[in-house]
């Protein structure tokens, strides 16, 4: 029995070992601008829009209002203003009632300028792999047609390759990248006075904002090569 719980703390210390040092590695890097360059590939790498879309397909976030929900609605208006001719379809999974998260979507779109008539509705896929098959079913004639997605970044190869898995054959993307603000944020310390005890930190944007935002960064983009390598195994991409 002894012998057993030595054992097992020798495996839960080099667990704890290896997690400590995965983290720090993690720490380290959110120093660096990799972070940002690994989830920058994943929106962008071999999913940029090659020519006019026939369709405009937004993919479901969370709902409305949301971040990653008014983020998609936005470019999409985007989008659908610049291509005039293509037509929209809204996949996010529900009902049609009237305060569902579809319609509220809807009421984004033509807030932002986009035509009623120019909207359709995909609410059975409950996932990425879903809406592609049943989008594949629906849109038989643009099949062979571009078809722009438009979804979070991190997210974007993956339904790019979930589409051209579904038959889709000329599939680009806009990614919904958020916009920095254009003012800078570096502050005099002294001018705000207070205790002198902390740091000043007034003119490291690195410790304010960067590093945090590496971090946040590391775990979406972890998260999302999970997704990848799960979808892989299933066949879905």
């Amino acid at each position: 029995m002894a012998r057993k719980k030595r054992k097992a703390f020798r495996i839960f210390k080099g667990l704890l070992m290896v997690s400590g040092l995965f983290f720090l590695l993690l720490v380290i890097l959110a120093f660096t601008t990799l972070p940002f360059h690994a989830m920058h590939r994943l929106a962008t790498r071999g999913s940029l829009l090659q020519q006019p879309p026939a369709v405009i397909v937004m993919l479901g976030g969370a709902g409305i209002p949301s971040e990653s929900g008014l983020m998609r609605t936005y470019y999409t208006a985007l989008l659908a203003s610049e291509y005039p001719d293509a037509k929209i379809v809204v996949a996010i999974p529900g009902d049609e009632a009237a305060d569902s998260d579809l319609q509220l979507a809807v009421g984004e779109l033509v807030l932002r300028g986009v035509d009623r008539s120019r909207i359709s509705f995909e609410p059975k896929g409950k996932n990425t792999r879903a809406q592609a098959l049943n989008l594949s079913h629906r849109l038989l004639a643009q099949k062979q047609k571009p078809i722009a997605l438009v979804t979070s970044p991190e997210h974007m190869k993956r339904a790019v390759l979930s589409f051209r898995r579904c038959g889709f054959t000329d599939v680009g993307g806009m990614p919904a990248f958020e916009s920095p603000l254009e003012t800078s944020l570096l502050f005099n310390d002294r001018e705000l006075k207070g205790n002198r005890i902390a740091p000043r930190i007034g003119k490291n944007l690195q410790l304010r904002y960067q590093f945090w935002n590496h971090l946040k960064y590391e775990v979406i983009v972890l998260r999302e090569y999970f997704a990848l390598a799960y979808y892989k195994l299933r066949g879905w991409i």
